[in-house]
């Protein structure tokens, strides 16, 4: 049995081209969709996919209406070959038909469609290295945005300029330790040796406390 699926990616977008072309192929059993083919929620593929079952043919107008991606519609075909189903197109420049997996044109088509894959992977992740680089040197931030507390991350920033040790900062903002040295500066060279001028004059953190304290009184303390 051959079902047909067609597919806009809106509902501005007219089905009929689509409909006319299986129609004219002798294709009775439609599914459609208007989805966009970035997602996955698209119920008239899955009823097709459903109804399908092992010798039938999924015919669809051109290939790309299966899937977002090459790689999205290599998968699928691949879990329908499994099925015993095959996948038929009407209108691409290279005619796609597995239903037969002894035709050598079936192969072919397989085998391309692979390589356009492989070049969409690399593109992809060339363009994806470039914009992170152009980010980078311009000083963006790249990645998924930040869901630290802004408050907090202040709050941590503040204790570190008095210079309080990090198991203080944690404490006392809640936030991990992790999340703290990839938002947190450094501390100075200063800082590190356990001195800190923030206003002129030098300051001493005192061992075994979380103060720090002008030199000339941390003298008199341990005097």
């Amino acid at each position: 049995m051959e079902i047909g699926y067609a597919r806009v990616s809106t509902a501005k977008q007219d089905l009929s081209r689509q409909l006319d072309a299986l129609a004219s192929a002798g294709i009775t059993k439609v599914f459609a969709d208007k989805r966009s083919g970035a997602t996955t929620d698209r119920p008239g593929l899955h009823a097709a996919l459903e109804h399908a079952r092992d010798g039938d043919v999924i015919v669809v107008h051109t290939l790309d209406r299966l899937g977002r991606t090459v790689r999205d519609t290599l998968n699928l075909m691949h879990e329908l070959k499994e099925r015993g189903v095959g996948v038929r197109t009407l209108a691409d420049p290279l005619r796609i038909d597995t239903s037969n997996p002894d035709s050598p044109m079936a192969q072919l088509a397989v085998v391309m469609l692979a390589l356009f894959a492989e070049m969409e992977r690399t593109y992809a992740a060339e363009r994806a290295a470039h914009a992170r680089a152009v980010a980078t040197a311009n000083g963006r931030r790249t990645g998924r945005p930040s869901l630290v507390d802004a408050a907090k991350l202040e709050h941590a920033l503040m204790l570190r300029e008095k210079g309080a040790p990090m198991r203080e900062i944690v404490t006392k903002t809640g936030l991990a330790r992790t999340t703290l040295y990839r938002h947190l500066p450094p501390r100075s060279p200063a800082q590190n040796a356990g001195l800190w001028n923030p206003d002129g004059k030098t300051w001493c953190f005192m061992p075994g406390t979380t103060s720090w304290v002008p030199i000339g009184l941390s003298h008199q303390a341990t005097a």
